[in-house]
C-alpha cells in the first residue's frame, strides 16, 4: 500500500474512533446538563459530521509539507544549544509551554479570521449554527483550520518543539493539538457549567458561547484554551453567570455585506480632492 493512501486510511480511522469517543462523552453530558433544551439529533447533522472528517483530513494532509519545512527551517536558525535545553525540560513543562506559545498563535489566527473581511468569508462557516453543541467544534472551512493551525504549530515550531527524532520535543506539537483539538468540542458543547474561579484560567462553554453571540459582544473571546490573551488584548467579555441571548451571524456581518461595503466608493466628502489639471 503506498505510503500516502497508508497515512489517509489510518487518519480517517483515528478520525472515526476519536468521533465514537466523543459521542460517547459529550451526548450524554449534554442531554444531563445541558444549558438549553435541544435534541441530539437536528438539521444540519449530516453536513457536520461531514465536516467533522473533511477539517480531520484535510488539514492533516495539507500542512504535513510546510510544516516540515518549518521544521527545518527552524532548526537552522535555532541555536543548537536552545533545542538542546528545550528537549531536557520535562515533558510536563515542555507541554506547559509550548500549548502557551501555541495558543498566542491560534488566538492572533483566529482574530485575523474575524477582522480581515476576505479571511471571515472562510470563517463565517463556523458561525452559521444558530444553536451550540459539542459537533459545531469542527464545522469550518478548510482553509479557516489550515491557517489558524498554521499560526499556533510555526510558533511552536520556531520554539524548538517538535523536531523530528529529538526524543519526547517531537511528540509535544501533537500532544498540544490533541489538547486543543479537544478542549475546542468542550466549549462548543451544550453544557451549562458554572465554574467562577476556573473560567478565569481556562476557557469554558459560557466563555466560547459568548464569541458565538450573534448580535451583542460580536468579536470577544477569541482564546481557545488560554482567556489571558484576550485579556491582554482587550478582548475578553464574560459578565457574571449571563448566556449570549442567541446565536449565529446577524445580518449587517454577513461576509458578503462586509466585503461589499469594503469595495463601496467613499463618500465624495471623504473622497482626496482631485489635483486640478493646467489650463
Amino acid at each position: 500500500m503506498a505510503p500516502d493512501l497508508e497515512h489517509y486510511l489510518r487518519t480517517a480511522m483515528s478520525l472515526f474512533v476519536w468521533l465514537v469517543l466523543l459521542t460517547a462523552i459529550f451526548v450524554p453530558l449534554e442531554r444531563l446538563a445541558g444549558r438549553h433544551r435541544q435534541t441530539t439529533l437536528r438539521p444540519q447533522m449530516l453536513a457536520d459530521l461531514a465536516y467533522f472528517f473533511m477539517t480531520g483530513l484535510i488539514p492533516t494532509l495539507v500542512l504535513a509539507m510546510p510544516m516540515a519545512v518549518i521544521g527545518a527551517t527552524g532548526r537552522q536558525i535555532v541555536p543548537e544549544a536552545y533545542t538542546l535545553w528545550i528537549i531536557g525540560l520535562p515533558i510536563w513543562l515542555q507541554i506547559l509551554v509550548a500549548l502557551a506559545i501555541g495558543e498566542f498563535g491560534f488566538y492572533w489566527g483566529h482574530r485575523l479570521m474575524h477582522e480581515v473581511p476576505w479571511l471571515w468569508r472562510f470563517h463565517a462557516t463556523h458561525h452559521e449554527p444558530q444553536r451550540m453543541d459539542w459537533l459545531i467544534n469542527t464545522r469550518a472551512h478548510p482553509v479557516d483550520i489550515i491557517l489558524t493551525r498554521m499560526f499556533g504549530l510555526t510558533l511552536v515550531n520556531i520554539a524548538g518543539f517538535g523536531s523530528p527524532g529529538a526524543g519526547s520535543g517531537s511528540l509535544v506539537p501533537v500532544i498540544v493539538l490533541i489538547i486543543g483539538t479537544f478542549w475546542g468540542f468542550f466549549i462548543h458543547a451544550n453544557l451549562n457549567v458554572s465554574l467562577p474561579w476556573f473560567e478565569q484560567l481556562l476557557s469554558t462553554p459560557r466563555f466560547h458561547h459568548w464569541h458565538h453571540s450573534r448580535d451583542e459582544q460580536v468579536n470577544r473571546n477569541y482564546a481557545s484554551v488560554l482567556p489571558i490573551y484576550d485579556r491582554m488584548f482587550g478582548t475578553f467579555h464574560l459578565p457574571a453567570k449571563a448566556w449570549p441571548p442567541s446565536y449565529g451571524i446577524a445580518p449587517e456581518n454577513r461576509p458578503e455585506v462586509l466585503l461589499a461595503a469594503e469595495h463601496m466608493p467613499a463618500p465624495a466628502a471623504e473622497r482626496p480632492a482631485e489635483p486640478k489639471t493646467p489650463a
